[in-house]
């Protein structure tokens, strides 16, 4: 009989694929490592490198990080940090007060029952605790030299008339702005103050609130904060999109990605999830491939608020609509947006699909053009969904194929539909995904504007289809063509190869 040698064991990387750590001239991360060990948690070597960096002190004893930016995938190990963080808060820093923060209550409760598990189990800490609050809310634990830590679920104004020496801001991904000036000043009267983020990527289709985070983690990739420790395990990959089968699949990314992969995390595990998940949400959840907004969310060229007043669940085309469709540049995603006249005749603009690849297409954009009688489709000509045409061509369709001078009308038109408030829109996770991430660029001289692909920090192809739908709807192909768009002067415009 023939014994085979044992699979070697895949283990994550323990050095961030990104990182940028202050200056320092010692560490109390040594002795927050040593600390949490007496409570019997035992810290991985990317764990340990975490918090000696975090905890980095200048050559006066104040922290050379006022922040600390933590991003790696979910069930590496992320709270065993903090945990260790606490405990040095409270048993080696003195710190009088930490502030725990979470977006979910559960997420906090779990915190803290870890916490007071680890203190609890641990005799030589347990006898320093006077107080514990189970209450709901009001979560925490107070030991009997006044040092105190408090768990909350992030308000608005949570966390207001507090003064804390450390701010844990989990769960970062989701940090409304609200809610991250509420918290920040409670450092600002204490001498030696710290904030935490620590979260996974940031997804725009389902994080509305991730610009916060995406200041941050742009600081960290530039690495010239002085005050920022950032930290970062990812696939290296700029978008969920280009995230491809053959990268979805590598161990090594797997590795790169996951610092706790062979240590809590399996390989077999991580098989299982991309058999089980969807492409997207395998590239974010696992390999840490964030789709992040515009770290200058105030610099969007459509309003998010406004984006989000004009968005009606119940809206719904009277007559005949008007389709149009578009693809990524590597062709890994493509959208089918449609648009139409409402009761009201406001114009409707809803995405109908935004699938992975194109094969799907054809056939999809043929059966909505027959079921719904649609007055045509659209298409950009200089988008990679216009090889598309031919197919659709040889089923009967005739597809209107948009030059760059009529992009720039479209993008004019849809302006000029929110600002108005004559558009309402069925409101989805990508095209509102898009709407924040788009960038736009100039076309030719006549200050004529269309949507920059290449700038956009996101897939904009739902936003691309839907606005080029209602420019279908309102222009020569629309019988329910109501108002004129504005007027541009488009006869210098050039088309920008």
């Amino acid at each position: 009989m023939t014994i085979s040698p044992p699979l070697e064991r895949l283990v994550g990387s323990q050095q961030p694929r990104v990182s940028s750590v202050p200056d320092c001239v010692s560490s109390a991360g040594v002795e927050a490592v040593e600390l949490a060990a007496l409570a019997g948690l035992e810290l991985d070597p990317w764990q340990q490198l975490v918090l000696e960096g975090a905890l980095g002190e200048r050559s006066n004893g104040r922290w050379s990080a006022f922040e600390v930016g933590l991003i790696v995938p979910r069930q590496n190990g992320k709270g065993s940090i903090l945990e260790a963080r606490e405990l040095a808060g409270l048993f080696l820093l003195g710190e009088r007060l930490i502030i725990h923060s979470a977006h979910q209550f559960d997420t906090s409760l779990e915190a803290f029952r870890r916490l007071l598990s680890l203190i609890e189990g641990t005799p030589d800490f347990d006898r320093r605790v006077k107080r514990v609050s189970r209450a709901h809310g009001e979560e925490g634990i107070e030991l009997r030299g006044g040092q105190r830590i408090r768990f909350r679920t992030r308000t608005k104004g949570g966390g207001r008339g507090f003064t804390s020496d450390c701010l844990i801001l989990d769960e970062a991904m989701i940090l409304p702005e609200s809610a991250h000036g509420a918290l920040l000043p409670t450092l600002s009267a204490r001498p030696n103050p710290q904030v935490w983020y620590t979260a996974s990527a940031v997804d725009q289709y389902i994080h509305e609130d991730g610009v916060v985070l995406a200041r941050v983690r742009e600081r960290g990739l530039a690495g010239d904060d002085p005050a920022l420790a950032y930290y970062e395990w990812s696939a290296e990959a700029s978008l969920p999109a280009e995230v491809t089968e053959d990268l979805a699949g590598d161990e090594d990314a797997w590795a790169e990605a996951n610092p706790g992969l062979g240590i809590r995390i399996s390989t077999e595990h991580i098989a299982r999830e991309l058999r089980s998940m969807d492409p997207r949400t395998f590239a974010v959840e696992r390999l840490n491939v964030g789709d992040w907004p515009n770290p200058d969310g105030d610099d969007a060229v459509i309003d998010p608020k406004r984006w989000k007043f004009l968005a009606d669940p119940a809206s719904t085309i009277t007559g005949r609509p008007c389709f149009a469709f578009d693809v990524t540049p590597d062709r890994a995603w493509g959208a089918i947006s449609v648009a139409g006249a409402r009761p009201d005749k406001w114009a409707h603009l809803e995405l109908v699909e935004h699938e992975r690849g194109t094969g799907w297409l054809v056939d999809r954009v043929a059966g909505l053009i027959v079921a719904h009688n649609a007055i045509g489709v659209v298409v950009d000509g200089r988008s990679a969904a216009v090889s598309l045409v031919p197919a659709l061509e040889d089923l009967g369709v005739k597809v209107t194929i948009a030059s760059a001078k009529d992009h720039a009308q479209a993008f004019g038109m849809l302006m000029d539909a929110i600002e108005q408030g004559t558009v309402r829109h069925r409101e989805s996770p990508e095209l509102n995904s898009a709407v924040r991430g788009a960038a736009k660029r100039k076309l030719g001289d006549e200050g004529a504007h269309t949507w920059s692909r290449k700038s956009s920090a996101t897939d904009i192809c739902p936003l691309v289809s839907s606005n080029l739908a209602l420019w279908g709807f309102l222009t020569n192909l629309g019988e329910q063509r109501r108002a004129a768009p504005r007027v541009i002067d488009l006869n210098a415009i050039e088309d920008d190869e």
